[in-house]
C-alpha cells in the first residue's frame, strides 16, 4: 500500500480577518509627517495595539482557524510589517496590501484613500476559495469604513443585498470601473452563506460606541482587546484561561489594571452584551487551583480584586434585537468627505 504524497490541512472552521493600521498597529497617518514617519519605521519600532497579538495567538492556538489580513498598508511595506508580525508570534495564512505606487501610476488619486473599493473585492475573492461552512470575525477600526465595508460584505454573502442597491452603493462611494467589476465578480462567485458572526471595530479614535448602534448587534466597537476577548468567550471562539492570559499580558506590558479591565467589563454590559455567563467562567478559572492560572498572576492581589468585581456585577439588560442595515443611508456617514458626491470616471 502507497502512501499519499502529501497530507492536505483541514480546511479552516473559523476564520479571523484583521485590518493592520489602527486595528493591529498603532499607526498614524493624519498628516504628512505621520505618514512620512510611519513609512522609515523599522519592525522594532511599531508597536501593536495591547492585547492584539495575545488575541491573535490565542485564536491560532485553538487550530482548524484561518488568518487573512487586508490592509491599506502599501505593498512596499510588506517586508517590514512581515517581520513585525513574526517578531509578535503571529502567524498569517493570507496577507494583502495596497498597490499605492500603481494607483499613483495610473493617476487613480482616489484609490489612495477609497477602501470601499479595495477592501470589498479582496476579502470577497478571499471568501469565494473558503468553505461553506467556514464561520467568520472580523476586525477593524473607526478611522476609516471598516464597519460599513465589513457589514455590507457580510450582508451580500447572505444574500441580504439586492444587486441595484449593491450597483448605488459603490457608485456614490465612487469606485473605479474595474473595481466595481471584480466586486460583482467576486460576489457571484461565492457561495450564499451567513457566515459573519462578529465585526469588532477598535475604538482608535474614541467614536462613542453608538454611532454603529445601525449597524445591529453584530458589530461592536471595542476600546481594548481585552472587550474582544470577553466577546469571543462568550461566543465560544475562546476559554476563560485564554481570555486571562490576553488580560495578564495587557496588565504586564501595556499599562492596564484591575480598574481598566473592570471598567472595561462594564461597559460591555452597560450596552446590553450578554456576558454573565462568561463573567461566571472568568469567575471559575481565576478561583480555580489551575496551576497555568496561578503561574500567570502579576500580582496576587489583582487577581483576588477582579474576581470579586466579577462576581458583584449585576444583570445585563437584553441584547438588541437584530435589524436591517440601510446602506445606501449609512454610506454617507462612513466614507470621508472627499467620496462624497464623487461619480466614477
Amino acid at each position: 500500500m502507497s502512501l499519499p504524497d502529501r497530507i492536505d490541512p483541514r480546511p479552516p472552521r473559523r476564520i479571523y480577518r484583521w485590518d493592520l493600521d489602527k486595528t493591529y498597529l498603532q499607526t498614524e497617518f493624519d498628516s504628512l509627517r505621520d505618514l512620512l514617519r510611519t513609512a522609515f519605521q523599522k519592525a522594532h519600532e511599531k508597536q501593536a495595539v495591547p492585547g492584539a497579538s495575545a488575541l491573535i495567538r490565542e485564536l491560532a492556538s485553538n487550530g482548524d482557524s484561518r488568518l487573512c489580513i487586508v490592509s491599506g498598508s502599501p505593498k512596499q511595506l510588506r517586508s517590514v510589517l512581515e517581520e513585525k508580525l513574526k517578531l509578535d508570534g503571529v502567524v498569517w495564512d493570507e496577507f494583502i496590501l495596497k498597490d499605492n505606487v500603481g494607483n499613483l501610476m495610473r493617476g487613480r488619486f482616489r484609490a489612495l484613500r477609497g477602501q470601499v473599493g479595495y477592501k470589498l473585492p479582496a476579502i470577497l475573492e478571499s471568501r469565494a476559495n473558503a468553505p461553506v461552512e467556514a464561520e467568520e470575525v472580523l476586525f477593524g477600526d473607526d478611522a476609516e469604513a471598516d464597519a460599513f465595508i465589513y457589514s455590507l460584505y457580510a450582508d451580500m454573502i447572505a444574500g441580504r443585498v439586492d444587486e441595484r442597491v449593491l450597483q448605488q452603493i459603490l457608485e456614490a462611494a465612487a469606485v473605479y470601473p474595474d473595481e466595481a467589476k471584480r466586486v460583482l465578480t467576486a460576489w457571484k462567485k461565492t457561495p450564499v452563506a451567513d457566515p459573519v458572526r462578529r465585526i469588532f471595530i477598535h475604538l482608535d479614535r474614541l467614536t462613542p460606541p453608538a454611532h454603529f448602534a445601525n449597524y445591529g448587534p453584530r458589530v461592536v466597537p471595542v476600546f481594548n482587546y481585552f472587550q474582544a476577548a470577553l466577546v469571543l468567550l462568550a461566543d465560544g471562539h475562546l476559554t476563560a484561561p485564554q481570555v486571562i492570559k490576553i488580560a495578564v499580558e495587557m496588565v504586564q506590558s501595556a499599562g492596564h489594571n484591575i480598574i481598566t479591565l473592570s471598567n472595561s467589563f462594564q461597559d460591555l454590559l452597560r450596552r446590553g452584551l450578554p456576558l454573565q455567563q462568561a463573567a461566571a467562567a472568568l469567575v471559575q478559572a481565576l478561583e480555580g487551583p489551575n496551576a497555568l492560572i496561578q503561574a500567570l498572576r502579576p500580582v496576587p492581589d489583582i487577581i483576588s480584586a477582579f474576581t470579586k468585581r466579577l462576581a458583584a456585577l449585576g444583570t445585563p439588560p437584553p441584547p438588541p434585537p437584530a435589524q436591517t442595515v440601510d446602506y445606501l443611508e449609512l454610506i454617507h456617514h462612513a466614507l470621508p468627505r472627499t467620496h462624497k458626491g464623487r461619480k466614477t470616471q
